[in-house]
């Protein structure tokens, strides 16, 4: 059998690209194997890394070797059992290799592969057939994006940012300062002299001092330079960091009386799934929690999830609240708005179409994306009626409904999945 070597040059962090080589040769089989263990896994623990094994079957790889080439007649030694012509029964079952621990006694088994994905891994399988849909404003990217921006002058700096006008406004401001004295007395004297010329007297001792006088003032003036190194100035540039996209994360959810326990978990357990599903975007993400029966109120996470009400239910109030915080705290212009409402569909009859204009008319404009899920309601009500007509007329607007914790992932991904052009 003929053995390659690839004898090429690797970087220093050799491990990481023949992991990376191995992700991707083993793409599908990965990808099967997390979603089994997503399948039962806790949101609460679904950011973080896996074990994650790939049948031995799988693990074959191709070789080269030399063919025999024509027709060859072999004899083995050590044969006392069999002739030529002897037909040759199949080895019984567990006789040779067998695979993982249904291997024989006598034979040897070949266990699965296993290895560690990690958290970002991880995620990264179970995110990969998932997008932000419309995602319109720009992604972060990995490092941070700075742009060069202009911070005054500087005195020293590369000749290729030097400033000319700048500098010579310096060079004639430091000119006239250190000729202003000379230039004064040069004038005194160049007066004195004329007077003294004047009255007839320009050749005499006092006139011939004036003259000298004269000529060291003129040799002072001329001696200021008329560009020195002090004079030069530099555009001065420095990095700012760009505003970095952010998004803001709405959790609606209906505490009344027919909301128990059960339906708030699962609830619960979804908001978690889309706030773990916006950091895979998004570097800063802000959460506002407003829990609403017959009136709303934004609260903090504990009391979100875990205060208990009684009475009816009016949507409107928690879509109005979210309308007033948008417009106070969070213009579209700048926030990825993204929302979650959660409810078992209870609403009053008469409050439905005011739902369905609030979110047609006011907040799905400003959004990215809303989604609703109803959930564990026998028969859809009026409220699910109502959103079914703002899903027709807006594509920014998704619903779904779960029945159990296990439809929570498929929901999700439905919710979430992306968009073949």
């Amino acid at each position: 059998m003929s053995q390659l070597v690839d004898r090429r040059l690797s970087g220093k962090n050799r491990s990481a690209v023949n992991r990376q080589r191995f992700l991707r040769r083993f793409k599908t089989q990965i990808r099967k194997a997390a979603a089994e263990v997503v399948s039962g896994r806790k949101v609460t623990d679904l950011e973080r890394g896996e074990k994650i094994s790939i049948p031995s079957k799988d693990m074959s790889e191709p070789i080269f070797h030399h063919g025999a080439g024509g027709r060859r007649n072999i004899v083995l030694p050590g044969n006392r059992e069999f002739v030529s012509g002897d037909r040759v029964d199949r080895p019984e079952g567990g006789e040779g290799k067998g695979s993982g621990n249904g291997g024989g006694p006598q034979g040897e088994g070949m266990d699965e592969f296993a290895f560690e994905l990690s958290k970002e891994e991880f995620m990264d399988f179970f995110f990969q057939d998932l997008a932000l849909p419309d995602l319109v404003k720009k992604q972060l990217a990995a490092v941070p994006e700075v742009k060069r921006a202009r911070a005054g002058f500087v005195s020293q700096g590369n000749p290729s940012n030097l400033h000319v006008v700048r500098s010579m406004k310096h060079a004639i401001g430091r000119r006239l300062a250190m000729a202003a004295g000379p230039r004064e007395a040069l004038r005194e004297a160049e007066e004195a002299l004329e007077a003294l010329v004047v009255q007839g007297l320009g050749a005499s001792d006092e006139a011939e001092t004036l003259r000298e006088e004269i000529a060291a003032l003129k040799s002072r003036v001329a001696a200021v330079p008329f560009l020195d190194t002090w004079d030069l100035r530099y555009a001065n540039r420095v990095d700012q960091p760009t505003p970095s996209s952010q998004a803001v994360m709405f959790c609606l959810l209906d505490v009344s009386g027919s909301m128990d326990e059960d339906r708030k978990n699962i609830a619960k357990r979804f908001f978690m799934l889309l706030y773990l599903f916006l950091t895979k975007s998004y570097e800063r993400i802000d959460v506002v929690f407003i829990r609403h029966h017959t009136v709303a109120k934004e609260v903090d996470e504990d009391e979100f999830f875990n205060s208990r009400e009684s009475g009816g239910t009016v949507v409107s109030s928690a879509l109005e609240l979210m309308r007033e915080i948008i417009l106070a705290r969070y213009p579209s212009a700048s926030w990825n708005i993204y929302a979650a409402q959660a409810s078992d569909g209870d609403n009053w009859e008469d409050d439905s179409p005011r739902c369905r204009e609030l979110l047609l008319q006011s907040i799905l404009p400003l959004t990215q994306y809303f989604a609703y899920v109803e959930i564990e309601a026998e028969v859809p009500q009026s409220l699910w009626h109502e959103y079914e007509r703002v899903k027709a007329a807006s594509q920014r607007f998704a619903m779904q409904r779960i029945l159990t914790l296990e439809d929570i992932y498929p929901v999700f991904r439905e919710l979430f999945r992306k968009k073949v052009a």
